[in-house]
């Protein structure tokens, strides 16, 4: 996911995209607490897009 994708939504997509990204990043730390997970990369790449999105909010917030 790129910042560009994410600064052509509004407040409430953003929302809604983070809410699944926590969800994601829930079921994934369970994977691996289970020994299930195979690609652990995918807990960083997750926590980074949950980051871009805070990070749009917050300048939405703002007004940039």
């Amino acid at each position: 996911m790129e910042m560009k994708e994410l600064m052509t939504k509004d407040a409430i997509g953003l929302n809604n995209e983070l809410s699944e990204l926590l969800k994601a990043l829930f079921k994934l730390r369970m994977q691996k607490g289970t020994q299930q997970l195979q690609d652990t990369s995918q807990l960083g790449k997750v926590k980074r897009d949950i980051a871009r999105v805070k990070t749009a909010l917050t300048q939405k917030a703002a007004g940039k």
